[in-house]
C-alpha cells in the first residue's frame, strides 16, 4: 500500500501569465505558496479476487474492467501515461473541497503520479513530477489549465515560479527570514465561499483572447517582481496587502466571470471592516477569498463575514511526499495471477451451475 500527500497552494500574483499560451510567446512568472492542507492518494494492488479490475473511489466509485472504462479523466490519462497494467485500488482524500480554486485537481495529479512511481518502485524528481502532470493534464486531458498548480504541488515551499518562453520552468524558492514570512501569514484570511466551479470554465472565457489582454497581463507580471521587493525589504507588509488589491481589480478586468455580484459583496464588506486587500484563489468564479488583514482587525473581518467558513492555514515547505510505503504481501506473480482468476472464474462457474 502506498499514501502519497500532496499540499494545495495559494497563489498572489501573476495568475494567467502561467498558461503555455501567453508565456511561450511572452515569458510568464507567479508569486505562491504551498499551504498545510492536502490532498491524499492511497494505492494497491487489487487482488484478482474481484470481477473489477479498477476501483477509483473519490466523490464517486467507479469499478472498471479497463482503463479506458474509466470517468475520471486525470485517473484514466494518469494510468494510460505509466502504461499501467495491474489491478489496482484507488482512494482519494481531501482536506479541502475540489472545483475551489485551490490547485486541488494538479494536486490531485501529482499525488496520484507520485503514488504510482512509488508503487512501482521509483522515485521520481520534483521536476519529472511537474513537468509529467503539466503534459497529463494539458496534453492529454487538454484542460484549460496553466502550469503554476502542477509545480507548487510538487516542489513546495514559497516560490517565484518563471515561464519561459521556451517552455522550461524555474522555480525559485524566496529567501525571507523566518519571521518576516510568519508576519506575512500572519496577516492572511482564507474564506470558503461555498461557491463551486470548473477553473478550466472560467479560464476558457479569456484564456483562447489573451493577446488582447496583453497590457494587464504585463502589469500582473510586473507585480509579482513588486511583491518579491516588498517581501523582502523592511517596508511595512501592509503593502503586499494594496499590492493584492490592484492585483485583483486588474485580474478582475480579464473576463466577467472571474468575480460576480456575491464575491464582490464579501469583499467590499471585508474591506470595509479592515482587509487592505484580496482575491479570490486560482481562476476565479468561487471557491476561496483570500484577504489581507492586519491582525487587529481580523476579529472584526470574521464577525463581517460571519456566514462564510473561516479555515485558517499556515505555509508549508513540502511538496508531494509519500507519506506510507508498504509493499504488498499479495503481490501475486504472472502465473499465480492467471492461476487465481482461472480458479476463481472455475468456482463461480460452478456456483451458478449449483
Amino acid at each position: 500500500m502506498i499514501i502519497s500527500r500532496t499540499p494545495f497552494r495559494v497563489s498572489f500574483f501573476g495568475g494567467g501569465t502561467d498558461y503555455p499560451g501567453w508565456y511561450r510567446e511572452h515569458g510568464g512568472q507567479v508569486l505562491s505558496t504551498a499551504i498545510d492542507k492536502h490532498c491524499y492518494i492511497t494505492l494497491r494492488y487489487l487482488p484478482p479476487f474481484f470481477e473489477h479490475r479498477i476501483r477509483a473511489v473519490y466523490s464517486k466509485i467507479e469499478q472498471c474492467q479497463t482503463i479506458d472504462e474509466i470517468k475520471h479523466p486525470a485517473i484514466r490519462e494518469t494510468l494510460r501515461f505509466m502504461n499501467f497494467d495491474r489491478n489496482l485500488e484507488i482512494h482519494h482524500d481531501g482536506d479541502l473541497p475540489a472545483r475551489s480554486g485551490m490547485g486541488s485537481s494538479s494536486s490531485f495529479t501529482v499525488g496520484l503520479l507520485h503514488a504510482l512511481y512509488a508503487l512501482c518502485g521509483q522515485m521520481p524528481s520534483k521536476e519529472q513530477l511537474a513537468r509529467e502532470s503539466i503534459h497529463i493534464e494539458q496534453g492529454l486531458i487538454k484542460e484549460t489549465v496553466g502550469s503554476q498548480d502542477q509545480c507548487a504541488a510538487a516542489y513546495g515551499g514559497f516560490n517565484n515560479i518563471i515561464f519561459h518562453k521556451d517552455g522550461e520552468i524555474e522555480v525559485r524558492p524566496l529567501t525571507l527570514a523566518a519571521s518576516r514570512l510568519a508576519e506575512l501569514s500572519d496577516h492572511l484570511m482564507l474564506f470558503y465561499t461555498g461557491i463551486m466551479r470548473t477553473a478550466s470554465d472560467v479560464a476558457d472565457t479569456y484564456v483562447e483572447n489573451l493577446g488582447a489582454k496583453e497590457t494587464l497581463l504585463r502589469q500582473m507580471h510586473d507585480m509579482v517582481d513588486d511583491g518579491i521587493k516588498l517581501v523582502q525589504s523592511n517596508r511595512c507588509v501592509c503593502g503586499f496587502g494594496d499590492l493584492l488589491h490592484q492585483a485583483w481589480e486588474a485580474k478582475r478586468s480579464l473576463s466577467v466571470t472571474i468575480s460576480n455580484g456575491v464575491v464582490d459583496e464579501y469583499y467590499s464588506r471585508a474591506r470595509d471592516n479592515g482587509a487592505i486587500g484580496g482575491k479570490l484563489i486560482g481562476a476565479g468564479g468561487g471557491g476561496f477569498l483570500l484577504l489581507f488583514v492586519p491582525p487587529s482587525a481580523q476579529n472584526r473581518v470574521r464577525e463581517s463575514l460571519s456566514e462564510l467558513l473561516h479555515v485558517p492555514f499556515e505555509f508549508t515547505r513540502s511538496g508531494s511526499q509519500i507519506i506510507f510505503y508498504e509493499p504488498s504481501r499479495q503481490d501475486f506473480s504472472q502465473y499465480e495471477r492467471d492461476r487465481t482468476s482461472r480458479e476463481i472464474k472455475a468456482f463461480r462457474e460452478l456456483g451458478k451451475r449449483c
